[in-house]
């Protein structure tokens, strides 16, 4: 049935995925709004909503995707292009890649680090705290990351203790979380101050837990992305667009989705709207669905990123790629569950 097709799937058998480079800078971190702006993010109510009680065939759409709709109806410069979502899907469905979508995604146990329990919780936050910004160093990807905070846990588990993470440094920001990584790493002072900022939000409002975090959800994947930007100002993920917010939370949902993965739907990892998450809008997907032919940019757009200049964290351009790149995969959802 339609529900069960997981957005957070659907790119993921697109054999140009691995082989694509960055054409943008969204995976740059959202700058915060000064506090006069009078911006916030979505409380637990506006985000979330009134969760199911149990995963429904009727699905409700989030703040993030009444945005990326919103932006995506009054965009200048990006297009999503229907008769390539309907090829697409096409392709999909007679490819034989249906087997991986309607399922969650396997965990890749030996990028991660997965012991089944509360430790594996407080893992994911750290890997998905620091799980931006990897394009301007040549060699560094997400599974640096990955595989460096996993070997850091294994030797010492207390190293994403929450009273550790708020007193970490810029060495063992390289040395622990990044596999001993040389010089300096993108935004490695932001990245510093998320981490800090990651363990003194838990010790204060969580007993310095991520699992109890997860608890306090209750089951719903978008009470946690509510919980994680009501707590965590480096989870808020959000731009201003001709005068009105957006909100795009793709780190926040993440944490949902490697939940989801890693405990496979069950215990800490299970959520009863698991399927109102929508992509993760970031650098890497608009290229290959740009690529597919189901996202068109104008001319001005296409130039920039032919020239590979880098396209600034909240201009219009960058927003527009994000809010089309969400829109185009829910399309592309929608069409596969309507030839189911």
């Amino acid at each position: 049935t339609p529900e069960r097709i997981h957005p957070i799937n659907l790119l993921r058998t697109h054999p140009a995925q691995n082989a694509m480079s960055a054409d943008v800078g969204a995976g740059m971190p959202r700058p915060r709004p000064p506090a006069s702006s009078g911006t916030r993010p979505a409380d637990l109510a506006e985000f979330a909503g009134e969760p199911p009680s149990s995963a429904s065939s009727t699905r409700t759409s989030s703040a993030v995707l009444r945005c990326a709709e919103r932006v995506a109806s009054e965009s200048s410069h990006v297009r999503v292009v229907d008769a390539g979502v309907q090829e697409a899907a096409e392709r999909v469905v007679c490819g034989g890649q249906l087997e991986e979508i309607l399922s969650p995604q396997a965990f890749d146990a030996d990028m991660h680090f997965f012991d089944g329990g509360p430790l594996t919780v407080q893992y994911l936050l750290v890997v998905d705290c620091l799980n931006f910004c990897f394009w301007p160093c040549e060699g560094l990807e997400y599974e640096n990351l990955a595989r460096g905070v996993k070997a850091a846990v294994l030797a010492d588990p207390e190293c994403v203790s929450a009273e550790r993470l708020t007193s970490v440094t810029v060495q063992q920001l390289r040395s622990l979380f990044f596999g001993g990584w040389e010089g300096p790493l993108p935004l490695e002072d932001e990245r510093v101050r998320l981490l800090q900022e990651l363990g003194s939000g838990l010790q204060a409002r969580f007993s310095g837990s991520a699992a109890r975090l997860v608890s306090e959800a209750g089951g719903s994947a978008l009470a946690l992305v509510a919980l994680l930007t009501a707590n965590f100002p480096g989870f808020r993920d959000h731009a201003i667009y001709r005068g009105r917010q957006v909100f795009f939370y793709k780190r926040a949902q993440i944490f949902c989705g490697d939940l989801h993965g890693a405990f496979g739907g069950a215990g800490i990892g299970a959520f009863c709207d698991i399927d109102q998450v929508t992509m993760f809008a970031d650098y890497r997907v608009p290229v290959m669905l740009r690529e597919m032919g189901i996202m068109a940019y104008s001319d001005e757009l296409a130039a920039l990123v032919s020239r590979k200049e880098v396209i600034p964290a909240g201009s219009e351009h960058e927003i527009e790629i994000r809010a089309a790149t969400i829109v185009a995969v829910e399309r592309l959802r929608a069409a596969i569950g309507r030839r189911l």
